[in-house]
């Protein structure tokens, strides 16, 4: 048996693209007849746009206050639409309840998201990409089975959180048309070739030894009009992240409005040098689990969340394989912090007598506490916190218990270590494929300003 998820994160080890970028958001003022000339003073630097530097304002604009209603390129997205995706959003990351402020933002986040999904099932089928219902079908299954239900009793769940069978159908057909899409007309015109791997190579050979880092991001983009309260907005999420009641991964799939929120925010690993100049100096002083922000880079805001770091081709005793041992010992429905910090005391007392795994089961008998073995964790699939005491662990000692009143109280027994190798260059194929997919991620986004830039939208 292995052990369970509440001891593991995901860490990804496939590099992706960096984007680090925001989208310029044109809104249109109905003013009526100007009341006064506008001297025709520039601002030193606009971008080409010729905007004045004492411009007035007639009329007043709130893009929040529109309903979350559109009509893309004729495709109706409707108040039902936005409620029923939101609903699922929220159902699926256990987010029962939002502030006002949350909530609008979150409802325009994913109006926006609609529209691009519109967008993309619209450009597959100019391109006669088809998805049949069966395709749907399979996925729909695959999707009920992730939460250990059936296709109809995940119908029956998103119905009793406001969402609907429909909702995530359509979800399902925008990520299948898309990715079919960039497959068809991207990826055979995305070339990488033997010179340019073997360039690849020879500069990752010479950058051995640097720190790479393992990125997630929150991009929210932002105008001088508009910065300081985009600021605040940064400053609020930041605030809710430290909270600690939902993961980093919520907020930059609610609201970041970079390329990376379909991947949760990940950026991958990265170098510093591959980063803004804003945001080098930053990552060089975060440590492992901190959250830095907002960071001002061009077109917006920037929040960092650092998951992991390393050295580039050595090896870091954070990829050492272990073998454990867990014991839990779960708790009562209905037990209180008190009574757990109680039964965690006499928990901890009791681990402290273990001399060695092969003392494990006894301890586990006294407590009648569950044990899971596992082998092939390494030390940086664990949480950070557990990942700096195991670093430290010898062979037969416990960790101290952690937990919560909901889920036990658990122990990790040290069984065995086998020291990470030194860090090897990937291969040429692992570098096409990587490179590849980088710039099929860069066209995909490409194409998607285009089509948004193209589209007729009226919003209601």
């Amino acid at each position: 048996m292995r052990i369970t998820d509440t001891v593991k994160h995901d860490i990804r080890t496939k590099g992706r693209s960096l984007r680090v970028a925001g989208a310029l958001m044109l809104t249109a003022v109905a003013a009526g007849a100007l009341a006064q000339t506008v001297p025709d003073q520039q601002v030193p630097d606009t971008g080409g746009l010729n905007i004045p530097s004492n411009l007035q304002l007639f009329g007043k604009l709130d893009p929040n206050v529109r309903k979350p209603t559109a009509i893309v390129n004729d495709t109706v997205l409707t108040g039902t639409d936005v409620d029923q995706r939101m609903a699922l959003a929220m159902a699926l990351n256990n987010v029962t309840k939002l502030s006002p402020e949350d909530r609008d933002r979150l409802r325009m986040q994913i109006l926006r998201q609609l529209i691009d999904e519109t967008l993309q099932i619209q450009e597959a089928k100019t391109a006669d990409v088809k998805i049949t219902p069966e395709e749907i079908n399979q996925a729909y299954a695959r999707f009920s089975q992730q939460f250990g239900k059936s296709p109809a009793d995940m119908t029956k769940y998103l119905r009793s959180v406001g969402s609907s069978e429909r909702s995530m159908r359509r979800q399902i057909e925008g990520e299948l048309a898309w990715s079919r899409y960039l497959r068809r007309r991207v990826e055979p015109f995305v070339n990488v070739g033997e010179e340019e791997v073997n360039a690849i190579r020879a500069r990752l050979e010479a950058a051995k030894g640097t720190e790479e880092y393992n990125l997630k991001e929150i991009f929210l983009s932002a105008n001088e009009a508009t910065s300081q309260q985009v600021f605040a907005n940064a400053r609020q999420i930041i605030g809710e992240i430290q909270k600690g009641q939902q993961p980093f991964e919520y907020f930059a799939r609610s609201f970041s409005e970079a390329s990376t929120r379909a991947v949760n925010g990940d950026l991958g690993w990265v170098r510093a040098a591959q980063l803004p100049p804003e945001l080098q100096s930053a990552v060089q002083q975060m440590e492992v689990g901190q959250v830095a922000g907002p960071i001002q880079i061009p077109g917006g805001f920037s929040i960092l969340y650092l998951t992991d770091k390393r050295q580039v081709l050595t090896a870091d005793p954070r990829d050492s394989r272990l073998s454990l041992k867990q014991l839990t010992v779960k708790f009562p429905a209905g037990t209180t912090t008190a009574q757990a910090t109680a039964r965690a005391g006499d928990f901890a007392k009791a681990i402290q007598t273990i001399r060695g795994c092969g003392d494990v089961q006894r301890v586990a008998t006294e407590l009648k506490a569950e044990v899971v073995d596992n082998d092939q964790v390494t030390i940086r699939q664990l949480p950070a916190p557990l990942q700096e005491i195991l670093l430290k662990v010898q062979i037969g000692q416990a960790t101290p218990p952690f937990g919560s009143p909901e889920q036990g109280v658990r122990s990790l027994v040290l069984c065995d270590r086998e020291e990470p190798r030194s860090g090897n260059l990937p291969t040429a194929d692992q570098i096409q494929n990587q490179v590849e997919q980088q710039r099929v991620n860069l066209r995909a986004n490409q194409k998607m300003r285009d089509l948004r830039r193209d589209a007729v939208i009226e919003y209601r």
